[in-house]
């Protein structure tokens, strides 16, 4: 798909499962969002009449950071996908505690139930301490976007060969057939990261990249080396980007909320991600992974939402996502504080004035 292609259609819009306590933000400010199952399917339903195309469930394995429970993506997304229609689930999978045959056929079945409503987010891993409380191995930041990538062509090998051989330094299949394969379209395959090694990674093998939140500026620079990447390699790739959305009928009441956010932040637990996810961030050769350049005030939304700006008026906010669109960004992935009422909102006040911004066709000048 050329960047004219990728420009002319609509943007599209993703939410974050809360399937795990806490909300979006590493903060003790009352939110009216619940990680049960009840609560999420109402909201799945409300985000599919709101013009939300995906939803992305979270894995965690441990305790921390504000998140006591988890229920686990993949069973938490078929539930959700019993519940509604139209709308698709991304279901994260974490290389490692998952093994590629596993998730293959977990996947495959779960098309067939949905009518291939499924999808994955390969997690190559940021939280050193899960992985020791689960006894698996903590592999050099690179490695484990190398297992990454095999997991990847591992998936897509079994899902589309009859007889899948493959011999990789983490994952080894000797004339492996799956039946029944997943239904067309194929499960896309999401992954994130902000390195050089998801970077490309992603020009290679994915068909969705999600990074972390960013100005304008800073998501031209990841979406420009991706493609110029993925072009050399003969392969079409789509950006996501992380954003945490307020948005209220003045930007003066959008950001007494986040001042609100930001003043109830759990400073220990707030720090102690920090420590957790710099490491991980740092610990990239170049030293430019996600995380690695982020403040405190980011970090109490897990992903850099904050950074997005996404915050302020529903015009406001459509026009900073439009100016995404222009520098080749394919999806917003939002976080909320109240889910179903923002989510709601969202849908009424924010979506349509991007939709005719996009129908406009007029360049939207970018935002510091």
């Amino acid at each position: 798909m050329s960047s004219n292609e990728r420009v002319e259609q609509p943007i599209k819009f993703a939410y974050w499962v809360p399937n795990v306590s806490g909300g979006l933000v590493i903060s003790k400010i009352p939110q009216r969002t619940s990680w049960d199952l009840d609560y999420n399917i109402k909201l799945a339903q409300i985000a599919e009449r709101a013009g939300f195309e995906y939803a992305l469930s979270q894995i965690r394995f441990t305790a921390g950071y504000g998140a006591d429970n988890q229920h686990e993506p993949v069973s938490f997304s078929q539930a959700l996908l019993a519940a509604t229609e139209r709308l698709k689930l991304i279901a994260a999978l974490l290389p490692g505690p998952w093994n590629p045959a596993v998730a293959a056929k977990q996947i495959a079945t779960i098309s067939h139930l949905s009518n291939a409503r499924v999808a994955v987010n390969i997690v190559s891993g940021w939280f050193r301490g899960e992985f020791a409380a689960i006894g698996e191995p903590w592999l050099d930041h690179d490695e484990r976007y190398r297992r990454s990538e095999e997991f990847i062509r591992a998936l897509r090998g079994i899902w589309t060969e009859e007889s899948f051989t493959f011999r990789g330094d983490f994952y080894r299949f000797n004339n492996y057939s799956l039946k029944p394969k997943p239904l067309a379209p194929l499960p896309e395959i999401f992954q994130g990261g902000s390195s050089r090694a998801a970077r490309d990674m992603a020009s290679r093998v994915s068909d969705w990249y999600f990074t972390n939140g960013n100005s304008v500026d800073g998501i031209k620079k990841q979406v420009d080396d991706i493609q110029a990447k993925a072009a050399a390699n003969r392969h079409s790739v789509k950006i996501g980007v992380n954003a945490f959305s307020i948005a209220r009928k003045t930007e003066k009441e959008a950001q007494e909320v986040l001042a609100e956010i930001l003043k109830h932040a759990d400073p220990e637990a707030v720090k102690g991600f920090h420590h957790e996810v710099q490491n991980a961030g740092n610990a990239s050769p170049e030293r430019e992974g996600n995380w690695a350049k982020s403040t405190f005030e980011d970090l109490v939304q897990y992903n850099d939402g904050f950074k997005t700006n996404l915050i302020g008026t529903p015009q406001q906010i459509a026009e900073r996502i439009l100016a995404l669109k222009q520098v080749g960004v394919n999806l917003i992935l939002l976080g909320f504080l109240h889910f179903q009422e923002e989510v709601e909102h969202f849908g009424k006040h924010v979506i349509p004035l991007v939709r005719e911004l996009e129908a406009a066709k007029k360049p939207v000048r970018a935002y510091a």
